[in-house]
């Protein structure tokens, strides 16, 4: 069939006049290619430009007139602040290609209570912002996945202004997308992400569109079977977290699994049927030895959840009228997401980005992830 086809193409190529062919020739190549335009897999070069968009998004010269400026991509929008000291802007190269960059946190308090209201909610519902504002929201099908709150109020603010100026690039030409997130922009970009492949399963947005996302340094969204469903959902070289060995900021939120966050089928599920067999005094030991593994984690869940969840929302109520909050499930095991991209801090990084006591940000900042990313082979 391919031979049959070439045959074909050759004999009506031949039927053209050969004065016209340079002119056919440049009307090809003028045309836009879909394959040459987003590929899978992780491209250094364009992380590395990524970052300087990312730069750019904090919307501070002081800290983006160090990094070298864009080449391929030029800003064309640049969103008002919303939710809780949010911010995204849009960039494109012109030729189908966007970047939807997403700021992380600010010096702003508002900015931090985002990250520090970490309960975990589901990953499917609806969320009530304000009186007209109801976010419904489908990031996992799986009814165990679990993500950050405080992001998710982020996203559902950034969303509300995203979905429109996609729907306004698709009609201008543009069908590839890539998200793009540093710090608490690569927590929110994960949850965007899963927002937007929800919205294309219920054919809310074009299935045509391709997104392609990179977080860089970003913490854990989410519990393990919301890293299944992403992982699963971007399969292929779709999505890439990039970190450095050297930052404390991917190790955060602080995860808490208990024996309930385990799979249905599991050696604990029916541990007073395992105690049952044993004979006394042998069945009294295991209760307690059980209950010793079992209760410390099970109560500083609880804690988490109340304080950095019914505690935290009353500042979030503070901050967004008429915000309703949402019941948090029983979890706190935030887990690593998605595909991992680890920058190695060789002794070369410590001697210019040495650890330190007074700087908690000294290996998170852009510099030190380009910095590493450039010696990437």
């Amino acid at each position: 069939m391919k031979k049959r086809r070439l045959l074909i193409s050759l004999t009506a190529l031949n039927s053209i006049p050969y004065c016209l062919l340079p002119f056919i020739f440049l009307l090809l190549a003028g045309l836009p290619c879909r394959a040459q335009l987003l590929q899978p897999g992780f491209d250094k070069a364009e992380y590395l430009e990524l970052m300087k968009i990312s730069a750019r998004s904090t919307n501070s010269p002081a800290y983006y007139d160090t990094f070298p400026a864009p080449q391929e991509f030029q800003q064309v929008y640049k969103s008002s602040i919303m939710g809780l000291d949010n911010y995204w802007d849009l960039w494109s190269n012109g030729k189908g290609k966007a970047v939807i960059s997403i700021r992380g946190t600010t010096t702003n308090a508002v900015s931090w209570l985002a990250n520090v209201y970490a309960a975990m909610v589901p990953a499917k519902g609806e969320l009530q912002l304000e009186d007209d504002f109801r976010f419904s929201y489908s990031l996992a099908e799986n009814p165990r996945a679990a993500v950050h709150v405080g992001w998710l109020v982020s996203t559902a603010y950034l969303a509300r202004d995203i979905v429109p100026k996609i729907d306004s690039a698709v009609k201008s030409g543009t069908s590839d997308f890539i998200i793009v997130g540093h710090s608490q922009g690569g927590a929110i970009a994960y949850l965007l992400t899963s927002y937007l492949y929800g919205l294309q399963r219920q054919s809310a947005i074009p299935s045509t569109i391709r997104f392609k996302t990179y977080c860089s340094a970003a913490p854990k969204p989410g519990n393990l079977y919301y890293a299944y469903d992403y992982e699963a959902m971007t399969f292929g070289g779709w999505a890439f977290n990039v970190v450095n060995a050297a930052d404390w900021v991917p190790e955060s939120p602080i995860s808490i699994q208990t024996l309930q966050d385990f799979n249905n089928t599991n050696p604990f599920a029916d541990k007073k049927a395992l105690v049952k067999k044993q004979k006394f005094p042998n069945n009294l030991v295991l209760k307690h030895v059980y209950n010793q593994l079992n209760n410390p984690s099970r109560r500083a869940g609880r804690r988490y959840q109340k304080y950095l969840g019914k505690m935290a929302s009353k500042f979030v109520k503070k901050q967004i009228p008429g915000y309703q909050p949402p019941a948090y499930i029983n979890s706190n095991n935030y887990v690593r997401t998605g595909h991992m991209i680890a920058l190695a801090a060789d002794a070369d990084y410590y001697t210019r980005f040495p650890d330190s006591k007074e700087n908690i940000f000294a290996h998170h900042l852009h510099n030190a992830y380009m910095y590493l990313a450039a010696k990437l082979p």
